[in-house]
């Protein structure tokens, strides 16, 4: 789950990490209220969506007087904004944030995860900050600083001095610390797997700025983060990822063509690798739990069918707490319910097969049946291939 700037900035504030002063609006009447609240003769107006690369795409700028920053506002609110993050369809504007802007000696990157080979928490900083970080870490890698967090002992004091002084720092040492210290809490606090920010500012009064901020939240963990669990905005996230969550099936888009259904997250990723061997393109990954139920399986299937880019639909079951017969009726079900317009392979495998391809059989519909794994792929792509 991926929090807004101004959600995250709200967090920073409650750990004591420094960021400008700032409001966030929803209406572009309001912009110029803001701005006075705010103070100064000069802001920061910022798209809030969830990728990067905003500024690039025109979704941030400074701006001095208030008339400017209402129509830039007005702009914003109710389009897309297209990024390199965001693919050609965009992310839709509800927000922007409003801040005051501050004078920038030097930009830092300063971020930390979850690094599961070492399995703790890892911090990385770098003075090449306000640009791609990514792009940094490949083409000039030594200019990523990284410490390991022992999670038994903490973070420890000479961790925080010792990317303070790789990065430079003088008299911001004490307060970089102190903002290494915040991270690290909030990061074990909230369930976070990713927080960048970027850049950290240092102003050309001495002192240090967050005045940018991300944060990614491990869904695993939302059950104990009740409050945060409240801020996910569905609107920037995939629609029917979101049905998906409903039905707790697990489902992320993609843009291939065949449409997959399984159960197991390996045997997902297998079907997804198989299809691609045999020269077609997954247009998903589904899985839909190892105690799969025929109303899931249907839900299952009319969600697929939502994607209009389905051109043929992969079912790959294996019965092992779940019976094939109790899969087959399922895929039956929901065949009838949804108007399937698009080939169906079913490979079933495992406790009752013999039962659940009888089912298949007997039911009059037009389902594909596959001896293998390998035969439903070459079924589903070339039924995908018309």
């Amino acid at each position: 789950m991926n929090l807004h700037e101004y959600q995250a900035k709200a967090l920073f504030q409650q750990y004591g990490i420094p960021v400008p002063r700032f409001s966030v609006i929803d209406q572009a009447e309001q912009a110029a209220t803001t701005a006075a609240d705010l103070g100064g003769s000069r802001w920061v107006a910022k798209a809030q969506v969830h990728a990067g690369g905003r500024g690039k795409a025109g979704g941030v700028r400074v701006i001095d007087n208030t008339r400017d920053l209402q129509d830039f506002t007005r702009q914003l609110m109710g389009t897309r904004l297209v990024t390199h993050q965001t693919g050609a369809e965009g992310q839709p504007i509800h927000q922007v944030l409003i801040e005051q802007p501050c004078d920038i000696a030097r930009e830092l990157y300063l971020g930390a995860l979850v690094d599961r080979q070492r399995e703790c928490v890892v911090f990385m900083a770098s003075a090449a900050g306000g640009m791609d970080i990514e792009e940094v870490a490949r083409s000039q890698p030594e200019k990523i600083l990284t410490v390991a967090v022992n999670p038994a002992a903490g973070l420890q004091g000479y961790q925080c001095r010792q990317l303070a002084f790789g990065l430079g720092l003088g008299t911001q040492v004490k307060v970089f610390s102190q903002i290494m210290s915040g991270l690290y809490r909030l990061f074990i606090d909230k369930d976070i797997s990713l927080l960048e920010i970027n850049p950290l500012v240092v102003t050309t009064a001495g002192e240090l700025l967050a005045i940018d901020a991300k944060i990614n939240i491990d869904d695993n963990g939302l059950y104990r983060q009740k409050a945060i669990a409240e801020l996910r905005d569905m609107t920037q996230e995939d629609e029917k990822e979101c049905r998906a969550r409903e039905h707790d099936l697990n489902y992320i888009s993609l843009e291939g063509d065949i449409a997959c259904m399984v159960n197991g997250a390996g045997l997902a990723m297998a079907t997804m690798d198989i299809i691609k061997l045999h020269g077609g393109e997954p247009a998903n990954f589904l899985d839909v739990g190892g105690g799969t139920t025929a109303a899931r399986v249907a839900e299952a299937f009319k969600l697929i069918m939502s994607d209009s880019k389905v051109k043929a639909i992969l079912v790959n079951i294996f019965g092992g707490i779940v019976r094939c017969d109790l899969i087959a009726e399922g895929i039956i079900q929901a065949v009838k319910e949804v108007d399937m317009s698009v080939p169906v392979v079913v490979r079933l495998e495992g406790t009752n097969v013999e039962q659940g391809k009888k089912l298949l059989a007997e039911s009059g519909l037009a389902i594909l049946a596959a001896d293998d794994l390998d035969d439903a792929a070459k079924q589903a792509v070339n039924a995908a291939r018309g």
